[in-house]
């Protein structure tokens, strides 16, 4: 059988304002990106995954779309673009957009032109609001002039398009056509599960992400993802697509990756899972029961950062966790998707203060929810700088960075063993030599309720939750471990790879 090569590639998100700025304007742009592909592939990824550069107002970060098929002057040029493919794909990297197709901004053509009433049927308009709610906070519905009401579940810049328009259809085929035919390898859907509301727009008691609600998960949804993967699939190279779906029903979530829909789709329990053996081990059950090909991700641009979260209940236990965490879901069947600044263990920034805040959670909120800046904060390269070396010097980032950045910048940590970054280097590199001789299952071993214990052929991995060390399963030798093992004993908050056989 021909592996295709998403299922088991480890996945870098860059979420492109704060990654890297070459052009000095204190935003991450493409050829800041272009510039640290050596750095990406020294790191041991077999993708990235570009956050939306296209045109935008930046009413939410990009995922505002003014043009689907262009590069937003601020990020660069479709030049830019294009080279960045080539050099990525010169590095053996391949590269994965965004799409946005739940909503457009509303400087978008089409929303424009809505306003004046030509074509309004592309977006949902009608003469009341409903109930529903923004995500963001606040009414998910705003008043235009003539008196009607356009929705919009996010930012009130960003409209929900209307699915049951033939247009929208053709128009999202034609854009996937435009970045295939420029040579990417994927798309990450954003809000996958969102694009059809149900018929009539009912009041709702309950506008959590539930299997086929009114507003999440209907079942017309899946139309739209066979015409994509017919699409897809008639492109050379195994082109992919991987789901944003947020739902509480992974049997849900597995109906968006049947064989004629998406190759993939985010696992969001094991991101929200507890630091806990218990909780752990049953996302790791439910999943490889219901997916087919499983997905594993600790953090992205839209979540509290993971180290940041082990450590709410026990401070000091974050960068220990964080690593432990890692090497648990680098020994999983499946892909794993790592999110920019993980690998430098970089902790949530809680206190950038409000002036400084651009996240339309914050600002539709007044400010009650902090939002989501604090995972984004721009990347540290180096030790000293007004930036951190993230842009040249002198020019300070779009977002504040904390001082104490230096200390986890990447030539802060550069060639010291005890770092996270050559930790992630050194996991990354040994799980690349292990696949092809480990199977795509786990059988579990006996362990403490606060440990877990699992094999996949001659790889051992064992984790340790508890406050008490615990005794290793059988092994011939250790191959990594994300601190001292002595005795044959795990101690607290410790991850270790064993090699049988």
């Amino acid at each position: 059988m021909v592996i295709p090569w998403w299922r088991d590639a480890v996945v870098y998100e860059i979420y492109v304002r704060s990654f890297a700025d070459a052009s000095g304007d204190g935003v991450g742009d493409l050829a800041g990106i272009r510039q640290r592909l050596p750095y990406l592939r020294g790191l041991g990824v077999d993708a990235i995954w570009l956050t939306p550069f296209y045109p935008s107002p930046m009413a939410d970060g990009g995922y505002d779309v003014a043009d689907y098929r262009d590069v937003d002057p601020l990020f660069g040029s479709l030049a830019d673009f294009e080279a960045l493919v080539a050099e990525a794909h010169a590095h053996e990297l391949k590269v994965l957009v965004d799409v946005v197709p739940n909503h457009s901004s509303a400087e978008h053509p089409w929303f424009r032109a809505a306003l004046r009433g030509e074509g309004r049927d592309r977006y949902i308009f009608r003469d009341e609001p409903n109930n529903w709610q923004s995500t963001f906070s606040g009414p998910a519905w705003t008043q235009v002039p003539d008196g009607q009401w356009y929705l919009h579940l996010f930012a009130p810049g960003q409209p929900d398009f209307n699915w049951r328009n033939p247009e929208v259809h053709e128009e999202f085929l034609d854009v996937l056509r435009f970045w295939l035919d420029r040579g990417v390898d994927g798309f990450r859907i954003d809000v996958a599960m969102g694009l059809y509301k149900e018929e009539g727009l009912p009041d709702v008691k309950d506008q959590s992400f539930k299997a086929a609600s009114p507003i999440w998960g209907r079942p017309e949804v899946h139309e739209v993802y066979r015409d994509w993967r017919k699409l897809l699939d008639s492109y050379p190279g195994k082109r992919m697509a991987v789901g944003e779906v947020w739902t509480d029903d992974l049997a849900d979530l597995a109906l968006y990756v049947r064989p004629d829909e998406l190759h993939q789709s985010f696992n969001f329990a094991w991101l929200q899972a507890p630091w806990s053996a218990t909780a752990f081990r049953k996302v790791i059950d439910d999943t490889l029961a219901t997916v087919p090909f499983a997905t594993w991700v600790l953090s992205n641009h839209d979540v509290v950062r993971h180290r940041t979260r082990y450590e709410a209940d026990d401070p000091g236990t974050g960068p220990a966790r964080a690593k432990a965490a890692l090497l648990t879901m680098l020994a999983l069947p499946g892909s794993a998707y790592l999110y920019q600044g993980e690998e430098l263990g970089l902790p949530e920034v809680r206190d950038l203060p409000p002036e400084a805040r651009q996240d339309p959670v914050f600002l539709q909120s007044g400010g009650t929810l902090p939002g989501r800046d604090g995972c984004r904060v721009p990347l540290p390269w180096s030790s000293g700088g007004a930036s951190h070396g993230f842009s040249p010097d002198g020019v300070r980032p779009w977002l504040p960075q904390p001082p104490d950045f230096g200390a986890l910048s990447v030539e802060a940590q550069n060639g010291d063993p005890g770092s996270m970054l050559e930790f992630y280097r050194r996991a990354l590199t040994c799980r690349r030599e292990l696949l092809g001789s480990i199977p795509y299952t786990i059988e579990w071993l006996d362990s403490s309720s606060d440990a877990l214990f699992f094999t996949r052929g001659p790889l051992t991995c064992a984790i340790n939750c508890g406050v008490e060390p615990v005794r290793l399963p059988p092994h011939d030798s250790v191959l990594m471990a994300t601190g001292p093992a002595a005795d044959d004993r795990l101690p607290p908050d410790t991850a270790i790879w064993l090699r049988t056989g």
